[in-house]
């Protein structure tokens, strides 16, 4: 008899237990959500964590285990990807039109071979994917990162994502809209031959060139992320400025369709302008974690034995 009642007061009750929990699970993830942010990870020196791998099992285990989980973090980015590409392709065409108006037009390029047409499709198509799907990737590595993770680096590594995003597409706007129409008059008026340029040449130009820079937009977040760890000193940086110029030189050198100063010095100055603005987030950084290194030592202080 009372099993009979109790089975009647669940059926009873479930709807309201279950619109309970639908309500609840939002309160729930952030609970846990906050509640993992300000975890404090297991801290162990790196040679004790090499002995562990070659004599204990348990330690070999858990590092399989997050290999397994990387493995899952790369599956799920991988996916999304390739899900956003598919979606990219309801707008690829216009996208295409649009990357095409500094030379006049789609109507303007030459599809040469059979294929091109399809591959111009197919590679903006992956460039749109790839900007679109930015955010999700950077979270998953965030996820796959924070449990080694203090507090504070895991938030600032969270709020550093929706940053290297807006620095990532900034990158991307700076070499449509200014290196571009630069460049392009340089590349078709430099002799007198007529121009027919071929899509798939003109379109792997600029897609590549929209990503290089959009990449390289993110320096400064990175600096910052590494000397919030403590793996940049700001110094460091200050002092090798010249030997930074000119590793930037030769990258520009790398990534620029031409060899003229003009559009080399275009790909340079933003560089350049971000390197020093690197230099100073990074004696933020640096400061920022100085402080907390010493608070935290004053705490540690305090609840020494005997203190006072």
């Amino acid at each position: 008899m009372r099993r009979f009642f109790s089975g009647t007061w669940r059926v009873i009750t479930f709807p309201f237990r279950l619109v309970f929990n639908i309500v609840a699970y939002p309160f729930r993830a952030v609970y846990r959500f906050f509640k993992f942010l300000n975890t404090e990870p297991d801290e162990r020196p790196l040679p004790e964590i090499f002995v562990d791998i070659t004599t204990q099992k348990e330690t070999r285990d858990a590092l399989w285990e997050q290999v397994e989980a990387l493995r899952f973090h790369l599956l799920r980015s991988v996916l999304a990807l390739a899900a956003f590409v598919i979606a990219a392709f309801w707008v690829a065409e216009p996208a295409m039109s649009f990357l095409a108006a500094p030379v006049g037009g789609l109507d303007k390029l030459q599809a040469i071979q059979v294929t091109e047409e399809l591959g111009v499709f197919m590679r903006v198509a992956m460039m749109l994917g790839i900007a679109a799907a930015f955010p999700y990737i950077a979270l998953e590595f965030w996820a796959f990162a924070a449990p080694g993770l203090k507090p504070r680096e895991k938030k600032m590594a969270l709020m550093g994502i929706p940053v290297g995003y807006l620095l990532f597409i900034s990158g991307m706007a700076f070499t449509f809209y200014v290196l571009l129409p630069a460049a392009l008059p340089f590349l078709g008026g430099f002799t007198k031959i007529a121009e027919f340029w071929a899509a798939r040449e003109y379109f792997t130009f600029i897609t590549g060139l929209m990503l290089w820079i959009g990449l390289f937009f993110e320096f400064p977040l990175v600096i910052f992320v590494l000397t919030s760890i403590g793996l940049v000193q700001p110094k460091f940086l200050a002092e090798q400025w010249r030997l930074a110029v000119v590793i930037i030189a030769v990258l520009a050198a790398a990534i620029t369709p031409t060899v003229d100063p003009v559009n080399m010095g275009l790909v340079m100055l933003p560089m350049i302008m971000l390197y020093f603005i690197s230099i100073g987030l990074s004696y933020i950084a640096h400061a920022g974690r100085r402080k907390q290194q010493a608070a935290a030592e004053a705490s540690a202080r305090e609840t020494e034995p005997g203190f006072g």
